[in-house]
């Protein structure tokens, strides 16, 4: 029976909190998308080595028989588990001695909802996706453009307002308090005026009641604190037009729309050396809200700690891993952090599903889109330039898969124009002619045109 060619799926099962997946074979016809509920037998063995694995056959009902090879002994009766089986289809494989030893991380994936796709060796988005940053956008209180102090950033209110638009993803960045909490807070430490003296206090030493006491209470009638802001050195009133209480990360879950995908970014200091102990707690903490609360929201966790990320994607199979970079605008001691190179290397070799980079550095180097979309990496950029349509338009051309941004209504307006221009009969924007949609010109390029774009994109950025 071995040595017949047959279609099998390998699946990957994994308990809620879990550290390790367990994976399976499933042998047999079945849908790609199906997925089961089923009470298993496990044993330690699954867990060091996917050649104990349990089979699946089909039966004459259709339905799932579930057996343990003769390999897997137990001295004691087997614990039922309940656990959430995902199918992936894989194609005329001859036999299962055939499965390569590491099946259980090339081959086994999930299937998120909208049409996200993820697997260890390839990670896909079903498009062009456009991500609001900090919600809405993020406040810039000395700029002179209204809409950088519209509404007040990482709130609910910000992130439901960005909904309103056709994005795909709010990012945010999470913190955990000292009582275990994960908040939604992006700066490291938070400032406010007391008798005229200006103080400040780092997030990660607030308790949850301390951080909510800041700025704009939920009970009508209490007044918190005045809410101050740092930016290079300065203090300055954090005013916004429309404001909003501070929340955390479950509350991000039940009070956002649901349709709204999050781009979780795990967020810690740049100036600290910190303990895989300390890590794995604060991940974990996080992790807890996430398996709770998401249900079918897509998630998409990113860090700009390269232990974090190496950590948080062995602590867990369900959701994309994205590491974030400067793409080499900035230089910090840790050498992992200094290019797209290294952010390249650093995901390659620890099963990460992307990078998401100042988009400076991409311009920078535009040769290195190629080699990231070779390695079977998604690729995401961030940046102020995001903000000028012509340069997301630019990145679509050069296979960036999405853009982080804080002009919301306009990109997502200049992206869905981008999109019905394609959609119209113009191809993928290389062509040689130029296209009208809605009375709005868009640049249209031939292959020629883009390579001439890519060599003097790092000469007008002035990097």
């Amino acid at each position: 029976m071995l040595g017949q060619a047959r279609n099998i799926c390998i699946l990957s099962g994994h308990r809620r909190g879990e550290e390790y997946p367990r994976y399976m074979i499933w042998e047999g016809n079945i849908r790609k998308e199906i997925r089961w509920m089923v009470n298993l037998a496990l044993v330690d063995a699954i867990n060091s080595a996917p050649n104990h694995a349990l089979i699946f056959t089909t039966t004459t009902n259709n339905k799932p028989s579930c057996t343990l090879p003769t390999t897997t002994t137990s001295p004691s009766p087997l614990p039922s588990t309940q656990m959430a089986l995902k199918a992936v289809h894989v194609t005329d494989v001859p036999s299962l001695d055939h499965v390569p030893e590491n099946a259980s991380l090339a081959l086994c994936s999930s299937r998120f909802p909208n049409g996200v796709e993820m697997g260890r060796s390839a990670f896909k988005l079903p498009k062009f996706v456009v991500i609001g940053h900090r919600g809405n956008g993020m406040n810039v209180l000395q700029s002179s453009d209204r809409r950088m102090r519209a509404i007040k950033e990482n709130t609910i209110m910000s992130f439901n307002a960005a909904s309103t638009f056709p994005l795909d993803y709010v990012e945010f960045d999470v913190q955990v308090t000292r009582d275990d909490c994960p908040v939604i807070f992006h700066d490291d430490f938070i400032f406010s005026e007391e008798n005229g003296a200006v103080f400040g206090r780092r997030i990660t030493e607030l308790t949850l009641s301390e951080f909510l006491s800041y700025g704009p209470q939920r009970e009508l009638g209490n007044e918190g604190k005045v809410l101050l802001r740092k930016k290079d050195g300065k203090i300055m009133p954090w005013d916004v037009e429309q404001d909003d209480s501070l929340c955390t990360l479950q509350e991000a879950f039940v009070k956002v729309e649901p349709a709204i995908g999050f781009n979780i970014e795990l967020k810690f200091d740049d100036h600290i050396v910190y303990e895989q102990d300390y890590l794995v707690h604060v991940l974990q903490t996080i992790l807890k809200v996430v398996f709770e609360y998401a249900k079918d929201r897509p998630i998409i966790f990113s860090t700009f700690q390269p232990d974090a990320a190496l950590l948080i994607r062995k602590l867990q199979s369900n959701y994309p891993v994205f590491f974030l970079t400067n793409g080499g605008c900035e230089i910090y001691e840790d050498v992992r952090r200094n290019s797209l190179e290294e952010a390249m290397k650093l995901s390659v070799e620890n099963g990460l599903e992307g990078i998401v980079s100042e988009i400076k550095g991409i311009f920078r180097d535009p040769g290195t889109v190629t080699k990231i979309k070779e390695s079977k990496l998604c690729l995401l950029s961030y940046g102020k330039l995001n903000n000028v349509p012509e340069a997301v338009y630019m990145q679509h051309l050069m296979g960036i898969d999405g853009v982080i941004v804080d002009l919301v209504k306009e990109i997502t307006e200049a992206v869905a124009d981008m999109m019905k221009s394609t959609i119209g009969g113009e191809g993928e924007g290389l062509t040689d002619g130029c296209g009208a949609v809605q009375g709005n010109t868009r640049p249209q390029f031939s292959q020629q045109d883009l390579s001439f774009l890519l060599k003097l994109i790092p000469q007008l950025i002035q990097i």
